[in-house]
């Protein structure tokens, strides 16, 4: 074997030196690897610690503070896979940079779970196991018990393989599986399971809908008018204001509920007027950034910047809103069968347990966000500001008309729906759209008759595809695997859980 060459006038000591440098920025490296984790441990621990100063020496105390701290960690979860549905679009239109996205969505996410996501953990708590059916109320904290961990670990897996699942899906599948473990299939309310199996079904398609009609919207009454900045002026205050309007009825009906009634009736009021004022509002402030810009459409995705964070920060509330009831909705079953024999009762959520869940999902926003944050904005199709708006404004409508009815829909198939709708309108509208051809004949300065097209070849047609096929696969996928998987895990889990408890 050749001798090791020796650099000259390089002495032991030297080398010594150097494999100590080595190992300190070896050293580093793993340290810094383990922050995070680190971090996201801590909060558990504070979770756990929060729980015991309430439970105190009362019945129960274990089960709760065990339950704080999977709920804990399940929140963490849903906010390091999901913050992908909130600003994702956002960032993949090159709108906001990853810090900015990372702030808006946990304190607009933590908002949502505070203010209006009490409904949602209602469902998830009660309305899927029917808790009269549990063999005793031992059974039941176990059943919820099982549920968090198995739903966390398979999120948590999802997220380690830089797969966006439904973090719904996931919770749902954990107390059906540990539900149908504890007392059988007789114990799993079905009626509940059709209602958000159907919304699951419907929300990606329904916002999807929207999406493709708010673009639709833009194509035709701004983007491919002759001058496109003059109709931006008129119409995009008009999109404001709905926007603003839905959020505020919505915000009024729901978030306000437990400081003060308010109607149905008297919320869409109440919207109409927060609509017609920002509708008011917005009018001056796109005029002025008008001003000087050149009718070209990069001008005019300037125009949609600021709108797009707006939307952002109304899909982060909308996400902490539905999703939160993913992590704390066994947690408020747990509090509540350890402090009353009648688990058929209306499920209450206390303040404490909905502080775990919002700064939960913003704790695990923060640490663990930037990995999945790319993938909904750039791997299925291109978008742009204008792209991105719609798909935000529609996916947070989609959520937040869920939520209303208490419906705990996936909010990552509402978003991919949205970037598919987008990005299927788009194919149909570039090959079918008169306005656009002849928008594009006149920019060309073409004032003779547009020569027809040849029939493009099978190989050309895929090729112009402006969404990537293979993603339905994908999705299909997390549809199918998540709730069956999380189902299997929940109900080893109570399997093992109740050996242990013997």
């Amino acid at each position: 074997m050749a001798k090791r060459r020796q650099v000259p006038g390089r002495s032991t000591l030297d080398k010594d030196l150097g494999k100590f440098t080595y190992l300190e920025e070896a050293g580093q490296f793993v340290a810094r690897s383990l922050v995070r984790p680190a971090a996201g441990l801590i909060f558990l621990v504070l979770a756990a610690l929060l729980a015991s100063l309430y439970v105190g020496t009362g019945p129960g105390g274990i089960a709760i503070i065990a339950g704080a701290a999977l709920g804990a960690y399940m929140a963490i979860n849903i906010g390091a896979n999901d913050v992908t549905n909130n600003v994702g679009a956002a960032v993949g239109a090159q709108a906001i940079t990853m810090v900015q996205a990372l702030v808006i969505a946990a304190f607009f996410d933590a908002a949502g779970a505070l203010l209006a996501g009490g409904e949602v953990v209602k469902t998830i708590s009660s309305g899927i196991v029917q808790s009269g059916a549990m063999p005793s109320g031992a059974a039941f904290i176990w059943v919820m018990l099982s549920a968090l961990l198995a739903a966390a670990l398979s999120v948590n897996l999802a997220t380690w393989l830089n797969a966006p699942v439904s973090t719904t899906h996931a919770i749902v599948g954990g107390v059906l599986g540990a539900g149908v473990a504890a007392a059988g299939f007789s114990a799993i309310s079905w009626q509940s399971m059709r209602e958000i199996t159907l919304s699951w079904v419907l929300s990606p398609l329904i916002s999807a809908v929207i999406a493709a009609g708010f673009l639709a919207f833009i194509y035709e009454f701004i983007a491919y008018r002759q001058n496109k900045i003059a109709a931006a002026v008129t119409w995009l205050p008009v999109l404001l204001g709905v926007m603003g309007g839905s959020f505020a009825a919505y915000l009024a009906f729901k978030g306000l509920e437990n400081v003060v009634t308010i109607t149905l009736g008297r919320a869409a009021a109440a919207g109409l007027v927060i609509g017609v004022a920002t509708w008011a509002a917005s009018k001056p402030l796109i005029r002025r950034r008008a001003m000087g810009l050149e009718n070209r459409n990069q001008s005019l995705r300037k125009l949609f910047r600021l709108p797009l964070i707006f939307s952002a920060a109304l899909l982060s509330f909308a996400h902490g809103a539905n999703d939160v009831s993913n992590a704390i909705g066994p947690l408020s079953a747990i509090v509540h069968a350890t402090s009353s024999n009648d688990l058929t009762q209306t499920v209450a959520v206390p303040l404490w347990v909905m502080t775990i869940g919002a700064f939960g999902i913003s704790a695990g926003i923060l640490l663990f966000g930037p990995r999945l944050i790319l993938i909904v904005g750039k791997q299925i199709t291109r978008l742009n500001p204008i792209r991105a708006f719609c798909v935000a404004i529609s996916a947070a409508v989609t959520v937040l008309v869920a939520s209303w009815f208490g419906l705990p829909v996936s909010s990552t198939h509402i978003a991919i729906g949205s970037v598919f709708g987008v990005g299927f309108f788009r194919e149909w509208y570039m090959q079918n759209s008169k306005r656009r051809a002849a928008y594009i004949a006149m920019k060309a300065g073409e004032n003779e008759v547009v020569k027809p097209k040849l029939k493009a070849t099978p190989e050309e047609a895929r090729r112009r595809f402006l969404v990537r096929r293979s993603h339905f696969l994908t999705i299909i996928a997390a549809w199918v695997i998540t709730v069956p998987v999380a189902a299997l895990l929940g109900a080893a889990i109570y399997k093992i859980l109740a050996l242990l408890s013997l």
